[in-house]
């Protein structure tokens, strides 16, 4: 059986270009392709922090229903904004090659303003948290939309900056010179990279998507998303993971971090482990933060975001 992939994606520029690049790397196995754009709930309702909203996937919800409805065959997401539990009839089919995994401060004028006190701008917890806690005297407003509205916003409300992915800047080239890359910044967990979904009753489009999948990418970012979610139970919080694998020795290179919303208290854990401890890395991670404290840490992030 042959047919044409119908790609379901998100209709901004960054999403279109994902999705783009998921149907060259089809067609080029010899797969027809074509791309659906859906306006997600997350594009829509911009006048409110993603933590305030409380869906679960906001940026996925809508693909999925489209999935299940049989209007899509594939869907292609920013990783990090998959919940680490996919919907029943929906699978994880391949995780790209993860690009940078960095986030990148895109400030106004100079940087001056990280010397003394200073306004920046992100919709992320994450971001937030760990700006404060290396300035505690800045103040951290929200920015929402997609990634060339929230570069328009920067230019018009007098921020001093605000925090991207690098990633996302770098592939729809727009990325500006006024950058600084915040290497002391902890990522998303699976920030960078790349995951395509499908029906789990459908074989065809598994296994031509399959082939996409880049191994290495698709561990770290298994043990960044369980130390995630063995953290959050479903809360939203500041929790930022990366795992890098490191060919010399077989081994990968863990690091998670809890923060609180305001930044002022932080438990961060730090560990190499042999490639073949990879499986629950993430979960004894967690367990570990979980028992030093961040079980009530997670308790006081919940009450905060509920007041």
């Amino acid at each position: 059986m042959t047919k044409s992939i119908r790609i379901g994606t998100r209709d901004s520029a960054l999403a279109l270009w994902q999705a783009t690049h998921v149907a060259e790397k089809l067609n080029a196995l010899g797969y027809t392709t074509e791309i659906i754009a859906i306006k997600s709930e997350g594009d829509i309702v911009l006048d409110k922090p993603l933590y305030e909203l409380g869906i679960t996937g906001i940026f996925t919800k809508t693909l999925d229903i489209a999935m299940l409805q049989g209007r899509i065959d594939i869907a292609v997401h920013s990783m990090k904004d998959v919940p680490t539990a996919l919907p029943n009839g929906i699978i994880q089919a391949a995780v790209l090659e993860r690009a940078s995994y960095a986030d990148l401060l895109v400030y106004n004028k100079d940087t001056r303003f990280l010397e003394t006190e200073g306004v920046i701008a992100t919709s992320s917890l994450r971001r937030k948290a760990q700006w404060l806690n290396k300035y505690p005297k800045h103040t951290v407003e929200d920015l929402r939309g997609n990634v060339n509205t929230r570069l328009q916003k920067l230019e018009t409300q007098g921020w001093n900056g605000a925090i991207f992915a690098a990633a996302g800047l770098e592939r729809i080239h727009i990325k500006p010179k006024n950058h600084l890359i915040l290497d002391w910044m902890v990522p998303a967990p699976a920030q960078g990279a790349m995951m395509v979904v499908v029906n789990q009753d459908d074989n065809y489009c598994f296994e031509a998507v399959n082939q996409l999948n880049h191994i290495e990418t698709e561990i770290c970012t298994h043990i960044e998303r369980q130390f995630l979610r063995t953290l959050e139970g479903g809360c939203t919080a500041p929790i930022a993971a990366l795992a890098q694998y490191n060919e010399a020795d077989d081994s990968i290179h863990f690091k998670g971090v809890l923060l609180s919303v305001d930044g002022k208290e932080k438990i961060e854990l730090e560990k190499n482990v042999p490639i073949q401890e990879w499986k629950k890395l993430g979960y004894y991670s967690a367990k570990e933060v979980l028992e030093n404290g961040g079980t009530a840490f997670m308790e006081m992030i919940k009450q905060t975001l509920k007041n």
